[in-house]
């Protein structure tokens, strides 16, 4: 699929996936339900983050109803740089890369590579990398106005390093002989 400035729509290349609700909704600020994820894209993916971007401006055409008929200077716009934001140490939040949230109140639909569906928590978790269909969308809501990406569907590519600090049990731990010791302790 191209994407051609007029569409909201985008299927993405291959993004890493953060701060994960998507086998089961998380309460939002607002107190609403939803599911959501937010996507990593490489700086370097200049087909992706064109798309975006294209996406981005037929938002803004399609969300002039909603801002009395012209595109307001003080947009809010999602897509925000890895490296110009940094966390509570003072480093970038996410070097190399560009990253959004997106979110929808019913259940994506989640697939492997192979198109097989899939619902297991070890596969679907922060740091996995997938490709994501998302559309953009304007709002204006409690006198903020901007665009947002709402989540269509997920496919999951392969894994990746858990962030977060969690680790798989394979990584924490090694093989393990018992020994006499230890069978006085069973």
């Amino acid at each position: 699929m191209t994407n051609t400035p007029n569409t909201t729509k985008v299927i993405t290349g291959i993004v890493r996936l953060s701060f994960v609700n998507l086998l089961e909704p998380a309460e939002t600020l607002a107190g609403d339900m939803k599911y959501s994820t937010q996507i990593w894209i490489p700086k370097e993916d200049a087909v992706t983050l064109g798309k975006i971007e294209n996406a981005i401006e037929a938002a803004k055409e399609s969300g002039k109803n909603k801002w009395n008929g012209k595109i307001p200077a003080n947009l809010n716009l999602p897509l925000r740089d890895g490296d110009e934001e940094f966390d509570d140490e003072g480093k970038p939040k996410v070097p190399g890369h560009y990253f959004m949230n997106c979110s929808c109140k019913t259940k994506p639909g989640i697939i492997d590579r192979f198109k097989q569906p899939v619902d297991d928590p070890e596969r679907v978790y922060s740091g996995v990398y997938a490709r994501v269909s998302i559309n953009a969308f304007g709002y204006n809501a409690a006198g903020n106005r901007g665009i947002s990406f709402g989540l269509n569907n997920v496919q999951i590519i392969k894994d990746g390093e858990y962030l977060g600090g969690r680790a798989s049990a394979e990584v924490d731990f090694d093989e393990f002989e018992l020994d006499e010791e230890d069978d006085d302790l069973m």
